[in-house]
């Protein structure tokens, strides 16, 4: 069974979007203020997803 990840890194935003990885930290925390999430909490690829619009499909592309 092939497993996949749940959990979305600022590295990753940086791949999909091709804006720096800083850029991807900040999406990230602009992510957590919506879905009200603490620091320690991590965001899913979903809610990634919901968030930029992106369908989770081609998110998953982008993620090994």
């Amino acid at each position: 069974m092939l497993k996949k990840r749940a959990v979305i890194y600022p590295k990753d935003i940086q791949l999909i979007t091709g804006r720096s990885e800083r850029y991807g930290q900040l999406v990230l925390g602009k992510i957590k203020a919506v879905f009200r999430k603490k620091p320690h909490q991590y965001v899913t690829i979903e809610e990634f997803s919901e968030f930029s619009g992106i369908p989770k499909t081609i998110i998953e592309e982008f993620i090994h």
